[in-house]
């Protein structure tokens, strides 16, 4: 097995390597007892599942345990979502519970949406018995050979002596390096057998050894680089908040002077009012922060993988730019965009060691001069700022939802947005100035994401407040996890942002399509916004509260009232302007010199100091 990964690893109780000092701890136990021994030993205090009949084993002792909580979920793409949101918020390994066959093949979206991301999981599976494995029994799926692809290592056990090794190992493996899942799949024979539990297990991981201290001169070239350049960029990823390094960030950006951008998966990295901080990339980045990578001289990418979205038309990305590239997963630098300097390391240590060396150039003269730049951006930033219009018919403008939402939310508060127009405006719109603080489907674009991440996000973080920001479209696909926040006692908050549509990819067909709307009204021409279902009374009928909104003159009121409510779920039924999009915009596969600030409106840069 190889190491795949970005970000670093969160402290994560895990078992010691062979030689432990202390005496081990030894138990004869059934499989299943030793399953729930292992999961308590390694610290997992949460789990979302539902029971069926390969995993049930695992689910008698599970009622014994006074340290592990089960959550039953309405669905297994719900538990998987789940454990991504409490991962993201908590910094701690997510867990997820299934049984054999369509159970296991349910929680495939979850396990490639956390793969995408990064995000520490531990999926673990019933399997049939282990004599009936490859037989075409009932409930079987290789569930091993279907998420190969998609996880950083998975697992068959058939005997029940190799339960709490493979545990240890499975929390070791999605915690470490580049955080991501791994799937444990368990045949019920090795359940149901009795073994000897022994803690702490022999854990042996030939090849796995992740790199995370950075190399000495690369760190060095990386500096030089820097104070000689004229026009430099940190091009922040999500890695930076996997290695927790946002507080280094902060000192290596005010200690370079160089602008920040931070990525979708990284927003929060860095705060949105700091006057370095240029905002978003991408596909609907600001003009600020896309133009800043594509007339930049240097790009400092720090657990980031230059991906499609932010990229544009790859070949006519940062045509002049040298690029510093660090990341902990060797196999992401060059893999888009070659490197002058590659870093490969943990993202915390990196920015320490730059941190230090860049101290050293200033201490020997070497300072950049980046004032005729800063001029320039500063110069965009104020002539294409974020911005939107109120609808002429008096409607509800999105955006400004999503606004007041941010500005009348509690401080702290977390939030997890499904994908579409609704995600990018939460990008936008909400300031984010603490890390852990903004939960997405960033690289599998999941839709139906927002509400099970947030219900996990509020299971780990219970004294927090957590808004989903939701569309019509994403929210029909999971809001049966309401069911089991009402009954769990995890009071979610949740925004539908119901425009009668599939936002995005109306946004889509008005541009490139003609208007040719095929199959994304989800609404009626009766009233404005999906009224099949009536939000307001399916979330009444799901044991939450249900308000709607449609007046901008009771925006305010509606969204305190939501705030209010800590007791339950509450669901926010918004109906906003069908017509309004997602600006700027870098279409697909064009190059990000032709981003639009707004529907036809190309920014003019004037001339750049070094044009």
């Amino acid at each position: 097995m190889t190491e795949q990964a970005t970000g670093a690893h969160h402290p994560q109780p895990r078992a010691r390597n062979g030689g432990a000092q202390q005496p081990a701890t030894v138990e004869h136990v059934t499989g299943a007892q030793s399953l729930i021994r292992a999961l308590e030993e390694v610290g997992c205090d949460t789990v979302f599942g539902i029971p069926g009949g390969a995993i049930l084993p695992a689910y008698d002792p599970m009622m014994d345990s006074s340290k592990v909580r089960h959550i039953l979920v309405r669905h297994e793409q719900g538990a998987g979502h789940a454990a991504t949101g409490y991962a993201q918020a908590t910094g701690r390994v997510g867990v997820c519970m299934a049984t054999s066959g369509p159970g296991a093949t349910n929680l495939v979206t979850p396990i490639a949406d956390a793969h995408m991301d990064s995000v520490p999981l531990v999926a673990i599976t019933g399997q049939v018995a282990s004599k009936a494995i490859g037989t075409d029994a009932f409930q079987e799926a290789d569930i091993c050979g279907i998420t190969m692809p998609i996880t950083k290592h998975n697992w068959l056990v058939t005997d029940p002596a190799e339960i709490p090794r493979t545990i240890a190992e499975a929390f070791h493996v999605a915690s470490t390096g580049r955080p991501g899942p791994v799937l444990v799949d368990i045949a019920k024979d090795a359940l149901q057998a009795r073994t000897t539990f022994v803690w702490p297990p022999h854990t042996d991981l030939p090849g796995y050894r992740p790199v995370t201290k950075p190399h000495s001169k690369q760190i060095r070239e990386a500096a030089k680089l820097i104070t000689q350049a004229r026009r430099p960029v940190l091009y922040v990823g999500g890695g930076v908040l996997k290695a927790q390094a946002t507080a280094e960030l902060k000192v290596f950006a005010e200690l370079t002077g160089a602008p920040v951008t931070t990525t979708l998966m990284a927003l929060g990295a860095f705060p949105d009012s700091h006057p370095q901080h240029l905002g978003m990339p991408g596909m609907h980045g600001s003009v600020a922060a896309v133009t800043a990578l594509q007339k930049s001289d240097l790009i400092v990418a720090l657990g980031a993988r230059f991906d499609d979205r932010v990229t544009g038309k790859l070949d006519s990305f940062a045509p002049n730019a040298r690029i510093v590239h660090a990341d902990i997963d060797p196999a992401e630098i060059g893999k888009n965009r070659a490197a002058d300097v590659p870093i490969v390391g943990d993202a915390r240590e990196v920015l320490a060691d730059l941190i230090v060396a860049v101290q050293h150039e200033h201490a020997e003269g070497h300072r950049g001069d980046y004032a005729g730049w800063w001029e320039d951006l500063n110069r965009w930033r104020e002539t294409y700022p974020l911005g939107y219009d109120q609808p002429d018919d008096g409607t509800l403008a999105p955006q400004q939802v999503v606004q007041r939402i941010g500005e009348l939310a509690p401080k702290d508060t977390i939030y997890a947005a499904g994908v579409g127009q609704h995600q990018m405006w939460a990008a936008h719109f909400i300031r984010y100035e603490q890390p852990a603080t903004w939960l997405n489907s960033g690289g599998a674009g999941t839709m139906g994401y927002a509400v099970p991440a947030a219900m996990g996000a509020k299971a780990g973080m219970p004294d927090r407040t957590v808004w989903a920001i939701d569309g019509d479209g994403c929210f029909q696909m999971t809001n049966q996890e309401l069911v089991t926040c009402a009954l769990n006692n995890i009071p979610v908050k949740v925004a539908i942002i119901n425009n009668g549509a599939l936002g995005m990819v109306r946004q889509w067909q008005t541009l490139f399509y003609n208007q040719r709307y095929s199959n994304t009204v989800l609404g009626t021409e009766a009233a404005p916004g999906t009224r099949v279902p009536d939000f307001v009374k399916l979330a009444e009928a799901m044991g939450c509260v249900g308000l709607r909104c449609e007046d901008p003159s009771e925006l305010d009121k509606v969204i305190q009232e939501a705030n209010a409510i800590n007791d339950r779920p509450v669901v926010v039924d918004f109906i906003v302007h069908q017509d309004a999009m997602v600006w700027p915009m870098v279409a697909a596969g064009t190059s990000n010199d032709e981003i639009l600030a707004a529907r036809g409106v190309r920014p003019d840069f004037g001339d750049t100091e070094d044009d």
